[in-house]
């Protein structure tokens, strides 16, 4: 027998919609229209992965910051034993047992964010940049298609293969903000194949000359996400699925502006306007 989501005390969720909107994100209007029960799921995983992000995005020392990712791992355990402390995990236990929402996943996303927690990061290759898209997206996207619906094997398809496309954007549109924070998701060994020294200062790898081919070849394997997670889409219960498509049209969106502008002036901000969110808000909100 699953709790109501009464049984939780309202103000708690009014805790995480609040951390919701703060936010300011497309994902705040993309999930507003689902079933109450379904919508309190999804702002509580928001809030979870608001929480833990912000830790490792903090200007504490890493092992500050892996002190405080391990309450939340503790938080995590208590969270399935039912008897979670903080509000936001409070807010979590009516999903867990309702969606069969696993705990491998969120264990996952605290992975993810203590490969951010240190003073500096560098990823290796590309198996490790999948691990990290893995951990930090496509546990996110696993975890959503269990509130959605969409469960089994297909469901983990369409997590992966959209949690990759949607990181991967995020890669390259915060390349400047990330070297900022002393930290570069372009795999050494795809710098190396087109002729970068990965140990290079930051500032040296971003105006290399051939830096934007390898921005290419991302965002090509990022298209590639996008069409593999569209095809999977199609196969859906349009009305369940479209929380899912209306972050892919926001972020697809992104890419291509990103494509536009060019691999050359990194630093030129690339948004999609609150009247575009709106637009896909309403064309992908409501109808199929």
């Amino acid at each position: 027998m699953h709790d109501a989501p009464s049984a939780v005390d309202a103000d708690i969720f009014r805790h995480v919609e609040a951390v919701v909107r703060r936010a300011g994100t497309s994902f705040y209007w993309g999930m507003r229209r689902l079933p109450e029960d379904k919508r309190r799921a999804m702002f509580g995983i928001y809030a979870f992965c608001r929480e833990v992000d912000d830790i490792a995005d903090g200007d504490e020392a890493k092992s500050e910051k892996m002190v405080r990712l391990g309450h939340w791992r503790g938080e995590i355990e208590r969270l399935y034993g039912d008897q979670p402390r903080d509000p936001v995990c409070r807010a979590l236990l009516p999903a867990v047992k309702r969606f069969g929402l696993r705990k491998e996943d969120f264990r996952a996303i605290i992975d993810g964010m203590e490969m951010d927690a240190g003073a500096s990061l560098r990823i290796a290759d590309m198996d490790e940049l999948n691990l990290y898209c893995d951990r930090v997206a496509c546990a996110v996207g696993r975890l959503s298609v269990c509130v959605f619906g969409i469960d089994g094997d297909h469901g983990r398809e369409i997590a992966v293969a959209l949690g990759q496309a949607l990181q991967l954007t995020n890669i390259l549109r915060d390349i400047v903000e990330d070297a900022e924070r002393n930290r570069l998701y372009i795999p050494a060994d795809l710098l190396r194949a087109h002729g970068i020294d990965p140990k290079a200062e930051l500032a040296a790898i971003l105006g290399h000359a051939r830096f934007p081919e390898v921005c290419d070849t991302l965002a090509a394997v990022a298209r590639r996400q996008f069409e593999q997670a569209r095809a999977g889409i199609r196969t859906c219960d349009p009305e369940k699925i479209r929380p899912a498509v209306m972050m892919m049209e926001v972020y697809r969106r992104i890419l291509d502006k990103l494509a536009r502008r060019g691999w050359l002036d990194l630093g030129l901000p690339v948004a999609i306007s609150r009247p575009g969110k709106l637009w896909i808000a309403f064309r992908y909100g409501f109808f199929p």
